[in-house]
């Protein structure tokens, strides 16, 4: 692979504007290689400029570290400009046959690199602030620990604190010989520092000896008899900052007027352990991700000036690369020392000492693809495609499509075999999703919030799309072949079950207790799916609010299971006949079904106003609601209630549809941008292919229109069942739902990326008093 698409693969999604732009200086050397071939002008296409342009120095100033070398086509310069530093070359050849070409390259190298130098030193900034907050959440957390598991410490017991920002190792390794820890500038290898700092900080851990261990998570921990307990005068003056998790602990908070100090109780200590270790994962993994940025970019920078030396003949990279090396890039000791202090604290009070268990924590996971995942994915579908075709042979054999059975048949046994159906489409459709999202690098694990190396990759969602349609087709066949062989169709109560011995083994896959079958990415569904039922109860994130999303597309498919309860319960299945639509309760249950994911939206959308205190919620949930009422009105008509619903079902279904289509488009999506870069879309594309978002634009709005139907007077066709039509609507809004999927995270993704959001935010367990 090319480094420019490994640079490229290597980046991290939401920082990709801060890169190098390797890709546009490559661009501007091939425009120098063509400028300086033999007859060819001065300047070539689109670059052509005025040579007085480029003449001048490209910085500010002229003054030098370092004399010209006779054959140095560059010197370099670093100007300072009060705090702020700006690392500059100047170009000697631009008399020469394309040199405006190459001023223009170290001009745009120049400001591609101080781009990148600006944006390094914001984040290292911002991770030593972080790491001194960390530090006091450390110390709190070690005296909470003693106050719950070791009360009667006396209060006048001090510990060293917590140092994570590690400012007495920098001074330490700033005095060693009179040196600064800018060492790489005299001479000294990275390795020699790292050597160093380390030596330094076991000097210091040695010196901490009498610090607080705890062993393991349960509360249980080491002798402290040689340990000298973190100072507790501190905990008066911490209050509590944990969000509630249950229903339950949110009305408890709600009722409180204000954030309650501790209670020094375990469970209080161990969700204060939770956070942390999650706070601390997290900022190790920044300063993982920020440290291979800085590597990543200095590695751009070499490669391009090499080739700058290979295409001209000339030698500037060794005098650019000395100039990167005394750069903040050049050397990453802060980050590598806010490392090493981060796994020595975790190491020390999260892993009982244990470096391999710390050290398998705190590192990134990578979920790993297994072969074996694409071969049944293939094997699936193949078999999918057989039973296809085997169950249109019945069928034909059975002339099902003129047979006397066949409204019965389509009323009882085909909306128990949909549901299974929609479900099947949808995990097609997110399959789909993933892969074009993993192609235009759309970071939606982290969006998602899925636990790192649990993720589901496209093949294991088509995996298992495939696998359950082998199993109901399978169903639906042996249904039909029950039905035509005279030995077994005496057995009309077995027959009859197998949707529910479908349906039932399909529950205890998703509700299964052991490892098997994805279990942490099931277990994340039913977490989420609770949150939706006890919503607004939790607080509102991406993954619950877009769960409620899908699940406002399979309105169908929680009428089916009512369905399943009605036949199944009240209906005579053995006789393949139910009375359910004569059932008030039914009716009834009819309507709720049908409303509640997009009630559940709507709760959403206050629970979001309330703590955001932002106004477009309240428009969201005004969409959500009017869909509410024409859904209402809708069922209402389904159920022939007569004209004045079917009126009231079209206007409400008008308004609905107008306004859902404009949200979609407009809000979900950030298209239909007048004075936009890109016309009529938005600044910012991840496809560059701009007829593909048009294209989606009218996809929504002719599938958006699909689902008027049943109140345009389409109920019923000469040549399709009731139930077939319902189906059909029901599927063209499933293929609406994962179109917008994509477009919707899409433009998330682009709004995560102006804002450089990379990690999630983990809130903090305590606040405090300025004092502490």
């Amino acid at each position: 692979m090319k480094f420019g698409k490994e640079f490229l693969s290597q980046m991290v999604p939401e920082w990709q504007e801060a890169y190098l732009d390797y890709h546009n200086l490559k661009a501007i050397l091939k425009e120098v290689s063509i400028s300086r071939q033999p007859k060819a002008p001065d300047a070539s296409g689109k670059l052509k400029r005025k040579m007085s342009l480029y003449r001048a120095f490209s910085g500010l100033t002229t003054q030098r570290n370092s004399p010209r070398k006779q054959d140095d086509a560059i010197i370099t310069n670093i100007v300072h400009n009060g705090s702020e530093e700006s690392y500059q070359s100047m170009f000697f050849m631009s008399s020469d046959r394309g040199g405006g070409n190459e001023v223009l390259f170290f001009r745009e190298l120049d400001a591609e690199f101080n781009k990148v130098v600006r944006f390094y030193k914001k984040n290292v900034g911002e991770l030593t602030v972080e790491a001194e907050e960390l530090s006091k959440q450390m110390d709190i957390l070690v005296a909470l620990r003693i106050k719950v598991e070791k009360p009667d410490v006396a209060s006048n017991d001090v510990d060293e604190p917590v140092d994570l920002a590690g400012a007495a190792a920098s001074s330490t390794v700033n005095s060693i010989n009179g040196r600064s820890t800018d060492c790489v500038l005299e001479g000294r290898s990275r390795f020699e520092i790292t050597q160093e700092v380390e030596t330094v900080d076991e000097e210091m851990e040695a010196k901490e000896g009498n610090s607080y261990s705890r062993k393991g998570s349960r509360g249980t921990t080491q002798t402290i008899q040689e340990h000298r307990p973190a100072s507790l005068d501190l905990l008066p003056h911490v209050r509590v900052n944990i969000a509630p998790e249950t229903p339950v602990s949110t009305l408890k908070y709600m009722v409180a007027s204000s954030k309650a100090g501790l209670s020094y109780k375990k469970t209080e200590l161990r969700k204060s352990e939770e956070l942390v270790t999650r706070a601390l994962i997290e900022f190790y993994q920044k300063l993982q991700v920020l440290k291979g940025y800085s590597f990543l970019n200095i590695l751009a920078v070499s490669k391009i000036v090499k080739k700058y030396d290979k295409i001209t003949s000339r030698r500037a990279s060794k005098v650019y690369l000395e100039m990167v090396d005394k750069s903040p890039l050049g050397s990453t000791l802060e980050v590598t020392r806010l490392i090493e202090r981060v796994e020595a604290v975790f190491i020390k009070h999260f892993a009982n000492g244990n470096r391999r268990k710390g050290m398998d924590i705190l590192r990134r996971k990578i979920r790993k693809e297994k072969h074996g995942i694409t071969f049944f994915s293939g094997v699936f579908f193949g078999c999918a495609m057989a039973l296809v075709a085997a169950i249109i042979v019945v069928i034909h054999l059975r002339n099902i499509f003129e047979s006397t059975g066949r409204s019965q048949y389509m009323d009882n046994i085909f909306p128990l075999y949909s549901f299974f159906g929609f479900i099947i489409l949808h995990l097609m459709m997110y399959s789909g999703n993933i892969y074009f999202w993993r192609r235009y690098r759309v970071n939606y694990s982290f969006m998602f919030g899925f636990k790192q190396g649990t993720e589901l990759s496209h093949r294991e969602v088509f995996f298992l799309s495939t696998g359950l349609a082998v199993l109901t087709l399978a169903c639906v066949l042996s249904h039909l072949d029950m039905e035509v062989d005279l030995k077994t169709k005496r057995f009309e109560a077995i027959t009859e079950s197998i949707p529910l011995a479908l349906l039932t083994v399909l529950l205890l896959i998703i509700f299964c207790p052991f490892d098997i079958i994805f279990r942490s990415s099931r277990f994340f569904l039913i977490r989420s799916a609770f949150h939706l039922v006890c919503t607004p109860f939790y607080k509102v994130t991406l993954e619950d609010f877009f769960l409620a999303d899908q699940l406002t597309s399979q309105v169908q498919a929680f009428r089916s299971l009512e369905f399943y309860i009605c036949y199944y319960g009240w209906g005579d299945f053995i006789r393949r006949s139910n009375t359910c639509k004569e059932s008030k309760v039914f009716e009834a249950f009819y309507f709720v079904v049908a409303i509640i994911p997009y009630w559940i939206r709507t709760l959403q959308c206050l629970r979001r106003l309330i703590e955001e205190k932002n106004v477009m919620h309240v428009f969201n949930g005004l969409k959500y609601f009017s869909t509410v009422i024409a859904v209402a009105m809708r069922t209402g008509n389904d159920l022939n209630m007569g004209m004045t619903w079917r009126n009231l079902a079209a206007v409400s279904s008008v308004i609905a549809t107008i306004s859902g289509t404009y949200w979609d488009i407009v809000c979900d999506w950030g298209l239909l941008r007048r004075n936009s870069k890109n016309p009529w879309l938005r600044d910012k594309l991840v496809i560059s292919n701009k007829s593909v978002y048009f294209a989606a634009i009218v996809l929504n709005i002719l599938l958006r229109l699909a689902w008027m139907q049943s109140v345009l007077g389409f109920r019923e066709a000469p040549f399709i069942h009731r139930q077939a039509l319902i189906a059909i609507v029901a599927v063209l809004e499933i293929i609406r739902r994962g179109i917008w999927n994509f477009f919707r995270l899409e433009n998330e993704h682009l709004n995560n990326v102006g804002k450089y959001r990379a990690f999630d935010s983990v809130p903090l367990p305590f606040d405090y008093d300025e004092m502490v």
